[in-house]
């Protein structure tokens, strides 16, 4: 998948006798089942079409740049792994628009003018409530009105499961509860982060139950402390593993609030500091407490442990 960074106005101005395309427009943040109708409906068009299909996305997330919320918004996906994501829905092109100042004033004329003749999109495919241009005045309905027959609209309606729309707003929700397997509904795949295997304390192997300490990549959402079946990859496999995240109280001062993200790997012995390594998350199995003691913390290890194997023995099963 090719990608290609735009700022406006300058870069835009260097790219001529661009290929046609069908485009997926949104931010896609978290890349959930709703946004994956949308690119597959591009797709469509644009084997209809016998064109590239193409997504634009945007970066940083608005509300940094304009500011006006008042929860703390937070990424689902980091702009790679979101990239990482369009590639495996098969998009054949990726741009990314640096969310600017000057690029949030631009009248939804002048955005359709640049960002969708100026880069000869043939057809274009948004969410029922997408919006664009200075305040996100435009809607869909002017995409169409404004297009002037040089390409096509469709407009992909609301997608729901059993209680609402899906969306990025409730995916967060679920991950600051730490209500993984509801997530995992929504998004289409287990919530997934990157990091580093770094050093740790080590207490792990000392009670029997060494762990990889994963350093997250910056800027990456972690979910609510407590401890969670998980699998891991490293080294192009992935294993099944119980996540603990947290502080320590057991062993830590409360007053030290550094957060760490901990995996005992099942039936793994391999070294793997500095190891780039993705964890993905399945279920919450408990919430993070303090022990009475180094022997009462192992036995609920071991039980968390079994809970863990039991889990993936039975959605392996299904």
């Amino acid at each position: 998948m090719e990608v290609i960074h735009l700022k406006y106005p300058h870069q835009l101005q260097q790219r001529e006798s661009m290929q046609p395309y069908s485009l997926a427009l949104g931010f896609f943040d978290g890349v959930h089942r709703g946004h994956q109708a949308v690119i597959q409906t591009a797709k469509e068009e644009g084997d209809k079409r016998q064109i590239p299909t193409a997504v634009m996305t945007f970066d940083p997330h608005p509300s940094l740049v304009l500011g006006g919320r008042n929860e703390k918004v937070f990424y689902i996906t980091l702009l790679q792994q979101k990239l990482q994501l369009f590639e495996e829905q098969g998009v054949d092109t990726a741009f990314v628009v640096h969310f600017t100042s000057d690029f949030a004033k631009l009248s939804p004329d002048a955005f359709i003018d640049t960002f969708i003749r100026g880069l000869n999109i043939q057809h274009v495919t948004a969410g029922f409530d997408y919006s664009f241009g200075a305040f996100g005045k435009g809607k869909m309905e002017d995409m169409r009105a404004l297009s002037n027959g040089e390409y096509g609209v469709t407009v992909v309606e609301k997608k729901t499961d059993d209680i609402e729309k899906i969306s990025s707003t409730r995916i967060r929700k679920l991950l600051q509860e730490g209500d993984m397997e509801a997530a995992r509904l929504l998004l289409g795949r287990p919530f997934e982060i990157t990091g580093i295997v770094v050093h740790g304390d080590k207490r792990g192997r000392t009670i029997g139950f060494p762990t990889a300490n994963v350093q997250a990549l910056e800027g990456t959402y972690i979910p609510a402390s407590g401890v969670y079946a998980v699998r891991l990859l490293v080294q192009n496999n992935w294993y099944d593993g119980v996540c603990n995240v947290g502080y320590k109280p057991t062993f830590k001062d409360p007053n030290d609030k550094q957060l760490s993200i901990e995996v005992h790997i099942l039936n793994f012995e391999k070294n793997i500091y500095g190891e780039e390594v993705h964890v993905a998350w399945y279920k919450r199995i408990r919430s993070e407490r303090k022990f009475d003691g180094i022997e009462a913390l192992k036995a609920q290890i071991e039980k968390d442990k079994q809970e863990a194997i039991d889990y993936f023995g039975v959605i392996s099963e299904s």
